[in-house]
């Protein structure tokens, strides 16, 4: 019998390899994508079930036994961001039937978008810190595919940066990598915090957790290292934006939050701290950034900004309330990140710009896409009972717990922030004067707001039943409190060390 746990890496990595030769028959790329994305998104629910069930799951991969060889792990945290990764996708390319166009289609485009969830899935599900670094460049070279897919002035000039900025963060990972295995000796990661503990050379991993934590910061886009944020995700269309804008960055936050309670958690004084100055400076800059911009496509890539500092302050706060919010809020982000930036382009291709100061009164004549983006800005904001509240009060409350007074406060008025950058575009665009924008009937949108609603409905429904959802994300959230829980599953077969 298949392990679970391979089939979200092996589904879409098999799916893009048979698109491969359909190149010119888009109906077929279309088809066998949703299919095979669905498939894996069936896979990734029945996954959860079975790690709540029967606890986390792993797989040594060529019968080399941990920590020797190869071994995937799917623990509770890993097979929600799977499930998560798949269902956004899914979401992702049935919005690109009717918005991506027939020549990106043409050109790899379901191949290549298989190809990056093979590195995400990847991603989260490795239990191997190098095999990580190979996920992580999967990943990558299908987003340098997707960035300059369509070959527009815009993309090949951002794709350069793009391109350069992960060079060197990947260059950074292999010698992150190769400085940890001259001290520990292993690459398994469960294995690695076993060795971590037994190490008397605090200070060089001092140092190493910073390493990595440049390393992932670049990736996840924190503050002094996501520069190369906003013009990247700014240049190719929104099925791509939102893949980008839902997934990439989140795989560098993961990154975060499994080192840095798996890993780096003997210098808490110094690391998380740090971690936890660098992301309040993110939150207040991606703040203001996003209150700066008329254009849509800014404002919702600024706030994913302040998102990841929200995120990472509840990692560097690291108490029990502190990361179970931190969980519950990068689920959250990565569905409400995926529907504002379909819903921009959905309304750049009703009213042809990314500008709200350019049109009015919209929810006149499409109140459904109103409505649903109005819905979308109150769930960013962490408005109750919507799925940004129950994350964001646990980071604030674990700030509190830990004395951090002014840290908790700041994350907790960047909610007013948001609110207002994107409330801003509802009031201009949809409201307002309806004399401002024009009914299009020969635009067909229906096939481009399915997949809006159904995230908007997620959306709604993981806050509305966040009680429910927090069984598993209390799973989760056990295993980086107490990483004993994932060393013994991984190493339960090995012999002592």
């Amino acid at each position: 019998m298949i392990n679970l746990l391979i089939l979200p890496i092996i589904i879409p990595f098999v799916t893009a390899v048979i698109l491969i030769f359909f190149k010119n028959k888009i109906a077929v790329q279309r088809w066998i994508s949703t299919l095979a994305t669905a498939g894996t998104l069936v896979a990734s629910i029945i996954l959860i079930q079975t790690v709540y069930n029967e606890g986390i799951q792993t797989l040594d991969l060529g019968s080399w036994q941990a920590p020797f060889g190869i071994t995937l792990v799917s623990d509770m945290l890993s097979a929600l961001l799977v499930t998560a990764t798949s269902f956004i996708t899914l979401c992702c390319i049935l919005f690109s039937f009717s918005s991506i166009g027939k020549e990106r289609e043409s050109n790899f485009y379901y191949p290549v978008v298989q190809f990056l969830v093979v590195g995400v899935n990847g991603a989260f599900t490795t239990g191997d810190i190098f095999n990580m670094f190979v996920f992580f460049e999967v990943m990558l070279m299908s987003s340098y595919v997707l960035l300059v897919i369509g070959g527009t002035k815009i993309q090949l000039r951002e794709s350069i940066k793009y391109i350069l900025v992960n060079i060197t963060s990947s260059a950074l990972f292999v010698i992150a990598v190769a400085y940890l295995y001259s001290i520990v000796g292993t690459l398994n990661m469960a294995h690695i915090s076993q060795r971590i503990a037994e190490v008397d050379q605090p200070a060089i991993l001092t140092v190493l957790a910073v390493l990595f934590l440049i390393v992932f910061g670049l990736k996840g886009a924190i503050f002094p290292l996501f520069f190369w944020l906003p013009g990247s995700y700014y240049a190719p269309p929104a099925p791509i934006m939102a893949l980008f804008g839902a997934l990439l960055t989140k795989v560098g936050v993961y990154s975060i939050l499994r080192t840095y309670t798996l890993f780096f958690y003997h210098d808490i004084g110094f690391t998380h701290e740090l971690l936890t100055i660098l992301s309040l400076v993110t939150v207040v800059l991606g703040s203001i950034a996003a209150i700066a911009y008329k254009d849509m496509k800014k404002i919702v890539i600024y706030n994913i900004i302040i998102a990841i500092g929200v995120i990472t302050y509840g990692i560097g706060a690291m108490n029990a309330d502190a990361l179970t919010g931190s969980v519950f809020y990068l689920i959250h982000d990565m569905i409400i990140k995926a529907v504002l930036f379909l819903l921009v382009g959905l309304i750049i291709f009703i009213t042809g710009s990314s500008d709200y100061s350019k049109f009015s009164g919209l929810i006149k004549h499409y109140p459904l896409v109103g409505w649903s983006f109005f819905i979308s800005v109150l769930a960013l904001a962490g408005i109750p009972p919507l799925s940004g509240f129950v994350g964001k009060i646990l980071i604030v409350n674990g700030g509190f717990s830990n004395g951090d007074l002014v840290g908790a406060l700041i994350i907790l008025m960047s909610s007013l922030f948001v609110l207002y950058s994107l409330m801003r575009v509802f009031i201009n665009g949809f409201w307002g004067d309806p004399a401002g924008s024009v009914k299009k009937p020969e635009l067909k949108i229906g096939s481009m707001l399915l997949p809006i609603i159904i995230l908007v409905i997620s959306a709604i429904s993981y806050g509305v039943f966040s009680e429910w959802m927090n069984m598993y994300i209390v799973q989760a959230v056990e295993a980086l409190i107490d990483p004993r829980v994932y060393i013994e599953a991984v190493l339960r077969n090995a012999e002592a060390p």
